[in-house]
C-alpha cells in the first residue's frame, strides 16, 4: 500500500504538528506552517489530529495511488487535482496531479489511516535543516514511494461508507478554508518585542504603518519582510550588540541592515538580532499562507496592525495605531474599513428612519402587487 511520486513539485514534505519540548536542547518543534489546514484535512478523512500529511508548496507533486484511498486536500486552492476542502476517494491507479497555486501557498494532503513512517523524536514532521524526520529527512524526489497504513483500502471504503450525500466518490458539502487570505494586504496582529523600545520612534512608525512585502528569499526558517529599513536609536557598536536570546515561532527581528524577518515553523531556537515585535500565534498560519518570491512581491504584502503605539507606556493602552493624515504609508485595509463602518451606519440609519415613517403615515406605503399584509396592519389602516 504506497503512493508513488511521478513529480515532487516545488517543495512537498511529510508534516505533523512537530515535536515539542525540546527548544532547551537547540531543536525548534518545526512542523506544517499551517497547522489549522493540517487538522482540517485530518478531520475529513477521519485521522487523528497529530497524523503526518504531505505539505505541497506553491507548485504541486503529481501522485500515483496504487489502491482506493480516502484523501482530503486543505488550504492553498491549487489549478486542478481533487476538489478541495472535502473529503474523496481516489480509485487504485488515480492520479493526483496539481500545477501552481491560485489562492495561498501552502496546500496539506492527508490520507485516510495515515502514513507508515516511523518518528524520530516523537514526530514525522521533516526538519529541512537538520536533515531528519519525514521521509528521509528531505522533500519528496522523483521516484519516491510512499508507505501507507495496513489496509487503507479496506478503511477507505468503509470510512467513505459513512459520509453523507455523496455523490461521484466525493461529497456535496465542503469545510470552509479558515487561514486563506481574502484579499491583499492581510491583516497581521503583533505585540511589542523585547527590543522595542530600542528603536526610534521614527522606526517605530514605519514598522506598523508599512506594507510588507513577502521577499523572494523567504523559506520555512523565516519570512524576510521588503519595505523600509528599521534603525535602531543609538549609534555605532552599542546600537547593534545585543545579547543573544530565545526566540519563538511568530518573532519578528530586525538584523543591521533593517530588513524584519518574521521567524516561522522551521526557526532557529536562538538568535542575537533585536526582537521588534511577536506576532500572535492566531495570525501565523495566515501569513505562512502568502508565497515568497518574485511573484509576491507585486501581489502579497502584509500589514502589519499594533494593539498600541510608542514605547513602553503604550504596551497598556488598546488603541490602535494610526498613520498621521499626511503619511502615505497608511495601512490600506484600516481604511477600508472605517470607510466601510460609515457605509453600513448610514445604511442602518436611513432604515431605521424608513421604519419610523412606516410606523406613523402606513397608508403612504402600500405592500408591492402579490404580498398579503398582516392583519393587525391591515385593520390599521382600515381606521386611517
Amino acid at each position: 500500500m504506497s503512493i508513488k511520486v511521478l513529480r515532487p513539485g516545488l517543495l512537498t514534505t511529510v508534516q505533523d504538528h512537530g515535536r515539542h519540548g525540546l527548544q532547551h536542547i537547540g531543536l525548534c518543534p518545526g512542523g506544517a506552517m499551517d497547522p489549522v489546514a493540517l487538522s482540517l484535512a485530518n478531520a475529513l478523512v477521519g485521522n487523528p489530529d497529530d497524523e503526518a500529511v504531505l505539505e505541497i508548496t506553491v507548485i504541486g507533486p503529481e501522485l500515483e495511488f496504487e489502491q482506493d484511498t480516502l484523501v482530503a486536500v486543505c488550504g492553498a486552492e491549487f489549478q486542478g487535482g481533487f476538489p478541495h476542502n472535502r473529503p474523496v476517494l481516489a480509485p487504485a491507479g488515480s492520479r493526483y496531479n496539481v500545477g501552481r497555486a491560485a489562492r495561498g501557498a501552502r496546500a496539506y494532503l492527508a490520507v485516510a489511516g495515515g502514513f507508515a513512517i516511523e518518528p524520530v523524536l516523537g514526530s514525522r514532521s521533516t526538519y529541512l535543516p537538520g536533515g531528519f524526520g519525514g521521509f528521509n529527512g528531505r522533500s519528496l524526489r522523483h521516484g519516491d514511494v510512499l508507505p501507507l497504513s495496513e489496509k487503507v483500502s479496506a478503511l477507505s471504503r468503509e470510512k467513505f461508507a459513512r459520509l453523507k450525500k455523496t455523490q461521484n466518490r466525493t461529497v456535496k458539502w465542503s469545510a470552509p478554508p479558515r487561514t486563506l487570505p481574502d484579499r491583499e494586504p492581510i491583516l497581521v496582529h503583533v505585540i511589542e518585542g523585547q527590543h522595542f523600545a530600542s528603536f526610534d520612534a521614527a522606526a517605530q512608525r514605519q514598522f506598523f504603518d508599512t506594507v510588507w512585502r513577502i521577499l523572494p528569499d523567504s523559506n520555512r526558517m523565516g519570512f524576510r519582510l521588503g519595505g523600509a529599513a528599521l534603525a535602531r536609536a543609538g549609534s555605532g557598536e552599542l546600537r547593534d550588540e545585543i545579547l543573544s536570546g530565545p526566540t519563538c515561532l511568530g518573532t519578528v527581528q530586525v538584523p543591521p541592515n533593517g530588513t524584519p524577518i518574521a521567524l516561522m515553523a522551521d526557526h532557529q531556537t536562538t538568535g542575537g538580532y533585536a526582537k521588534i515585535a511577536e506576532i500572535a500565534s492566531a495570525d501565523v498560519a495566515r501569513l505562512a499562507q502568502l508565497a515568497p518570491g518574485a511573484r509576491c512581491i507585486s501581489r502579497a504584502a502584509i500589514s502589519i496592525s499594533p494593539r498600541s503605539c510608542g514605547g513602553t507606556r503604550a504596551s497598556t493602552s488598546s488603541r490602535r495605531c494610526r498613520a498621521s493624515p499626511g503619511s502615505t504609508d497608511a495601512d490600506p485595509i484600516s481604511a477600508t474599513r472605517r470607510a466601510r463602518t460609515r457605509e453600513i451606519r448610514e445604511r442602518r440609519r436611513r432604515r431605521r428612519k424608513s421604519a419610523r415613517r412606516r410606523q406613523r403615515h402606513p397608508w403612504l406605503f402600500p405592500p408591492p402587487d402579490g404580498i398579503r399584509e398582516r392583519p393587525g396592519r391591515r385593520a390599521a389602516r382600515k381606521r386611517c
